[in-house]
């Protein structure tokens, strides 16, 4: 599995759409979606504020996080089914698209030109720590929750880590079984 930084983001870019179309298309448990949604999208943009931007101008897009981190709280705070979630998850999807558009069209093409394959591999290394660092933090601790069970969000990355398909469709249990499979 590639572990350099240009790949790392846009696996985490497509996870983030894959989770848009479940709400959009009222799929699943729609809060248990939007707090995953929500780990995912603060764990991301944390770990390429602090590991990936330092390295680049990337001013504009550290403006387009806090954008989005305002969005989706509105997002977080509205009631599933109402007209004020359908405005929010528009909103924050037109503002994530419009951020990913530009990350993927300039700034990691940018980064590409001006870091070899090492620096990026570096770099990748450095997103993953920060991004499980935060998920942690955002989960109630170093071992997920505090019972000591993994939330949805650290099985999430432990099967995007395995490289399970589908793990994008799946809830807190199909996740755990998907990877008890993988390891025996």
């Amino acid at each position: 599995m590639a572990t350099d930084v240009i790949t790392l983001i846009t696996k985490d870019h497509r996870v983030v759409e894959g989770l848009f179309e479940r709400l959009k298309k009222k799929e699943g448990d729609q809060r248990a979606t939007v707090a995953e949604l929500h780990a995912l999208l603060i764990a991301h943009a944390r770990a390429e504020e602090d590991r990936v931007y330092p390295g680049i101008d990337a001013h504009h897009s550290v403006e387009e996080h806090k954008e989005a981190e305002v969005l989706l709280d509105s997002l977080v705070r509205a009631e599933p089914g109402t007209a004020e979630f359908a405005k929010a998850l528009d909103a924050l999807i037109e503002s994530i698209n419009h951020h990913v558009e530009e990350e993927e069209t300039k700034l990691l093409p940018a980064l590409k030109k001006s870091a070899d394959a090492k620096e990026l591999e570096r770099l990748g290394t450095l997103f993953q720590q920060r991004r499980a660092e935060e998920l942690r933090a955002l989960s109630g601790g170093p071992s997920g929750t505090a019972g000591g069970e993994a939330t949805k969000a650290e099985l999430y990355e432990q099967a995007q880590r395995a490289d399970i398909p589908g793990r994008s469709q799946m809830d807190k249990e199909e996740l755990a079984q998907a990877l008890r499979q993988a390891k025996s």
